[in-house]
């Protein structure tokens, strides 16, 4: 069956035409006039992709997408007026997968949707791998720790999971800034700062867990995951 696009857009010509474009392109679609029933769509058909407007009433489209990232791995692609490096940040903190500024060319919306759909059925093989007292459950999007014989769970962001993933296939592998951001954060000319500050929060989050040394980083060149600490 063909993928299904959900467009939360409270401007109808804006709405019309995005349904009008991808289903030309052979995409099954659903519209959604409001934030609260953007989530509730969301839940009830599991789209494969949302197109989400950052100016929805009764909730925001951050709001939205934080919701949406609380239990899901749907790729989001946000949609709005705002053109600022702040708004894209933020955009890519809260977990969005890109970013399309209005007025916008519904043919590249169209293109950019394609393009991560074809990453997102490639994103994560299945299965489990463990380095040390970490092991990576790529199923469940989790991650757990073994300490004294007790196996915990790991709070990470979906950003954090996708870093620590990333750099787990396969470990001791060393990965530049540029290529973490085009393999975990891609899409809106993400910064590459912007990893820096995620993997900082993660290395904390390990030290908690008496991980600390495992992801090092190496100077001038990017991030590695150690499996021998």
């Amino acid at each position: 069956m063909n993928a299904l696009v959900l467009i939360a857009e409270d401007e109808p010509k804006i709405a019309e035409v995005l349904e009008l474009y991808l289903v030309r392109e052979g995409f099954r679609t659903i519209t959604a006039r409001d934030g609260q029933t953007a989530v509730d769509l969301h839940t009830s058909l599991r789209p494969d992709l949302v197109l989400l407007d950052v100016g929805l009433p009764r909730k925001t489209g951050w709001e939205v997408l934080g919701d949406l990232r609380h239990h899901a791995d749907t790729p989001v692609i946000m949609i709005t007026a705002l053109d600022q490096d702040i708004d894209k940040l933020q955009a890519l903190r809260i977990g969005a997968d890109d970013y399309v500024v209005k007025p916008f060319n519904p043919l590249e919306v169209v293109a950019r949707v394609q393009a991560l759909l074809r990453r997102s059925a490639t994103r994560s093989p299945p299965g489990v791998v463990r380095l040390g007292k970490l092991e990576i459950d790529f199923d469940a999007h989790r991650v757990y720790v073994a300490r004294e014989g007790v196996r915990t769970g790991l709070d990470l962001t979906l950003t954090e999971f996708r870093l620590l993933s990333y750099l787990a296939r396969p470990p001791g592998r060393v990965a530049s800034r540029s290529t973490l951001v085009d393999a975990c954060l891609p899409g809106q000319d993400a910064l590459e700062k912007t990893v820096d500050s995620h993997m900082s929060k993660l290395r904390r989050k390990l030290r908690t867990v008496d991980c600390d040394g495992m992801l090092q980083v190496v100077r001038g060149v990017g991030y590695l995951l150690e499996p021998s600490s």
